[in-house]
């Protein structure tokens, strides 16, 4: 299982937020640089960035930082945050990302999806954020009635090749994963998962390690990486336990 540190840039800072809520973020390094070079140090194979302000936004705003992660370090990375067009798809994978992350656009415009799917294939992922397994969009700010699992069908039917899925109920609080939710989300499709939100110890690697032969591929860790209850190194040799 792969084990992605997660990078959210605000304000040009790499930040975590708690439950989602833009006020209330903790800043842990002043530049994404850093963070970027502080994991591949550590042994990072990849890297999730999200620009935090582009999802708010409905574009990307982080694009310099991004494209110097691309340049800097040699790892692949997968970035979200406003990608809501054609358009602003393809402007991010011409910064070098590896695959770019689909979330509002995934479920406000199936056509967008298609198209991208079909134009960039084999390098869109669907992000996925749900509440008490109802899908959250506009950077978690509007909850909707569709479930999870249903939508993970849906993109998958329309081309995607990964679902991100992320409990934000448990985002950056660090109370442990909610492997049911994942699982009922993996099992409803074929496609690779990289389930998100709520890692607290190794020992929530272990749980997710037993679903992996489910189609759980990775898990993005975010705040129990930078608060320091594990390091990176741990974390790894956890998930590459047989």
């Amino acid at each position: 299982m792969l084990i992605i540190p997660a990078i959210d840039i605000k304000g040009g800072r790499c930040v975590r937020l708690f439950q989602g809520e833009m006020e209330k973020e903790t800043i842990y390094f002043d530049s994404p640089l850093e963070a970027a070079r502080h994991w591949v140090d550590q042994g990072a194979e990849f890297l999730h960035v999200v620009d935090l302000d582009g999802a708010v936004a409905g574009r990307p705003v982080h694009t310099q930082e991004v494209a110097a992660i691309c340049m800097g370090f040699g790892v692949p990375l997968e970035m979200g945050g406003g990608l809501r067009s054609l358009e602003a798809i393809e402007a991010a994978l011409a910064l070098g990302v590896a695959r770019v992350v689909v979330g509002t656009a995934a479920y406000a415009d199936r056509d967008l999806l298609r198209a991208a799917c079909k134009r960039f294939s084999g390098k869109v992922a669907v992000g996925i954020d749900a509440r008490e397994g109802r899908v959250a969009i506009k950077g978690w700010k509007e909850n909707t009635s569709t479930d999870a699992a249903e939508l993970a069908q849906r993109c998958e039917q329309d081309g995607a090749s990964w679902i991100i899925y992320t409990d934000i109920s448990r985002d950056g609080t660090a109370t442990g994963v909610d492997t049911e939710q994942t699982l009922r989300v993996a099992r409803s499709v074929e496609v690779p998962v990289i389930a998100s939100g709520g890692v607290a110890s190794v020992e929530d690697i272990r749980r997710l390690k037993e679903i992996e032969r489910e189609g759980v591929e990775a898990v993005i860790v975010g705040r129990a990486l930078y608060a320091g209850a594990f390091t990176l190194r741990e974390a790894i040799e956890v998930a590459a336990e047989g």
